[in-house]
C-alpha cells in the first residue's frame, strides 16, 4: 500500500481486475432483485447481473447506496495496510446517497486525512477520475494534490450513452414518467448525458445506426486523454469502440482505453442494449 490510498464506489463501473491492478479499493453499492440483495461485484458479478436482469419474468432490480460502515471498513483497511491518507472518488451526490456515506465515514475518523471528491458524474465518468487519482498517486502526489487535481478535471469529462428506452431511467426515478412516455410514443433511441450531476437527454434519434453516428459526433470532437467505452452486454461494442477511436483527433493510446459493460450499480438505470462512452479531454 502506498502512502496515499485511492478508494471509489462500484457506481464508477471500474472493471474488477483493473481496479485491483491499479490499487483502487471499491466500495460496493447494493442491487436488489425482489427480496434478494447483493453487493455489486462482490456477491454478484456484472455478467451474472445482466443474465438475471434479462431473464424472462425477472423482477426489476433496484439499487441502494453504499453504507457508511462499508466505507469506514475500506478506510480502516487502507490505513491498516500502511496508507497515510486517502482520496475517495465518488458518484455524484445528486444521483446517489453514496457520497454522503463516504463523508459520514470520513467524519468518523477525524484524526485521519481523508479527502472525499464528488465527481458530479457516474459510471466511468467517476471511474476515469479514479484512474487519474491512482496515476497521480503513483507519480508521488500528496493526497491534497490528488484531490485538487481530480476536482479540477471534472470539467473535462464528457459522457454520452444511447439507450434502447428511457423506461429504466423512469423506473429508477432518474427522469419523469412523462419524459419516458414521450420517448416510447416517438419510438426513438434517446442519448443521455450527465451534466452538473444531473441526467439529461442530449438528443434522440430513430435507429441504433443513427445513434452510433450521433455518438461519434458528440464524442469524437477533440483530443482525448482517456476513453471508456460502455455497454449493456451489447454485441457490436468492439466495432463501435474502433469507430470512435478513429474519429478522435490523434486517436487514443491503447493503455488509456477501457471497454467495459456497465455494472450492477448503474445497469438497472440504463437497461440492456445501451452503449456509449466517457472521454476525459486533454488538459
Amino acid at each position: 500500500m502506498g502512502r496515499v490510498a485511492i478508494v471509489t464506489d462500484s457506481a464508477a463501473d471500474l472493471p474488477v481486475e483493473l481496479a485491483a491492478q491499479r490499487g483502487i479499493a471499491v466500495v460496493p453499492l447494493i442491487v436488489t432483485f425482489g427480496s434478494e440483495s447483493y453487493r455489486a461485484n462482490v456477491d454478484i458479478t456484472t455478467e451474472a447481473f445482466w443474465a438475471r436482469m434479462t431473464a424472462p419474468g425477472a423482477p426489476f432490480p433496484s439499487t441502494a447506496a453504499s453504507s457508511p460502515g462499508a466505507f469506514q471498513q475500506a478506510f480502516e483497511e487502507a490505513f491498516a495496510a500502511g496508507a497515510e491518507a486517502i482520496v475517495c472518488v465518488d458518484i455524484a451526490g445528486t444521483l446517489s446517497a453514496t457520497i454522503k456515506s463516504a463523508q459520514i465515514a470520513r467524519d468518523a475518523l477525524p484524526d485521519r486525512e481523508i479527502h472525499v471528491v464528488d465527481t458530479w458524474s457516474a459510471s466511468m465518468g467517476t471511474g476515469l477520475l479514479a484512474l487519474l487519482a491512482a496515476e497521480l498517486r503513483d507519480a508521488g502526489a500528496s493526497a491534497s494534490e490528488i484531490a485538487a487535481n481530480v476536482s479540477a478535471r471534472i470539467k473535462d469529462l464528457r459522457l454520452y450513452v444511447a439507450l434502447e428506452t428511457l423506461e429504466y431511467l423512469k423506473r429508477g426515478g432518474r427522469i419523469s414518467g412523462a419524459r419516458a412516455a414521450l420517448g416510447t410514443i416517438l419510438s426513438v433511441k434517446p442519448i443521455i448525458t450527465v451534466e452538473n450531476g444531473q441526467v439529461e437527454q442530449a438528443d434522440r434519434v430513430r435507429t441504433r445506426t443513427k445513434a452510433r453516428e450521433r455518438l461519434f459526433e458528440l464524442l469524437g470532437v477533440a483530443p482525448v486523454e482517456r476513453l471508456a467505452v460502455l455497454h449493456g452486454m451489447t454485441p457490436e461494442i468492439e466495432s463501435f469502440a474502433a469507430g470512435l477511436v478513429a474519429r478522435i483527433p490523434g486517436g487514443v493510446p491503447a493503455d488509456r482505453i477501457v471497454i467495459t459493460p456497465v455494472g450492477p450499480s448503474i445497469g438497472p438505470h440504463l437497461g440492456p442494449g445501451c452503449f456509449g462512452a466517457v472521454i476525459l479531454l486533454r488538459a
